[in-house]
């Protein structure tokens, strides 16, 4: 069934969809009489099932028929912190990251990027929020993640309770194994993860030394080295096996 996010509360139970929605669904999706979708309302916890009671000119007037609250963010909020990184690396990270229950994503150039945002950020930014919307709606999430840019880690402001870590090849090379596993056991429901990952070319020891007076902890993602748009993903996935599955 086919979610959208809602940004205003309907007043009643019988309601006129948004036109960017009713263009999708009414339109592109060729919705008819009794064609159910998904609407998240505002509150990001509550889900409303409408069906189509009436239809006009490329709109529709919904009814909701039932109403759910279910469980499907990670019990911890996860913020990914991403070295820029060239072509469409960005646009794939953050569709698959939204997919995987990330709750906000930071874009920072580093010392080593070879790609330079500066006053393009915003517009960079509003299209990525777009490809982070339609992943939450595909994965049917409860929230979008929220997206922004900092020009370098000097400009970090992390809450001082997050559990911070740092992908680190040297970790890797060295065959550190049990550090990311310390951390996800420290974790309990609501607390916060700070996974950064850099560009393709890595990190420098100036940028490492930074970031370890953060309070961040270098950790290996297994014995291969991850390419940048790999390792935001590997984190994710382990911490949901760790927190989910396990």
């Amino acid at each position: 069934m086919q979610r959208y996010f809602l940004d205003e509360m309907p007043r009643t139970e019988t309601f006129i969809l948004p036109e960017d929605i009713a263009h999708h669904f009414v339109t592109v999706l060729r919705a008819r009489i009794d064609d159910e979708a998904e609407f998240v309302l505002p509150d990001r916890q509550t889900i409303w099932i409408a069906k189509v009671a009436e239809l006009t000119n490329q709109n529709a007037v919904m009814q909701v028929v039932a109403t759910m609250t279910p469980q499907v963010e990670l019990p911890v909020k996860a913020t990914i912190i991403l070295g820029l990184s060239k072509g469409d690396k960005p646009d794939y990270v953050v569709q698959k990251a939204t997919e995987l229950g990330v709750h906000e994503i930071i874009f920072v150039e580093t010392e080593w990027s070879v790609v330079h945002w500066g006053m393009k950020s915003d517009k960079k930014l509003a299209r990525l929020e777009k490809i982070a919307k339609g992943a939450s709606e595909q994965s049917h999430r409860l929230e979008i993640p929220t997206l922004r840019y900092i020009p370098n880690l000097q400009a970090l402001d992390l809450p001082t309770d997050a559990h911070k870590v740092v992908a680190w090849e040297e970790s890797a090379k060295q065959g550190e194994r049990s550090a990311l596993a310390t951390v996800f056991h420290q974790l309990k429901p609501q607390s916060h993860l700070v996974g950064l990952v850099g560009p393709e070319g890595g990190l420098s020891e100036a940028e490492m030394g930074t970031l370890s007076q953060q309070g961040f902890i270098p950790v290996g993602l297994g014995p291969r080295i991850l390419r940048a748009e790999t390792a935001p993903l590997y984190l994710l996935s382990a911490l949901s096996y760790a927190l989910e599955l396990n």
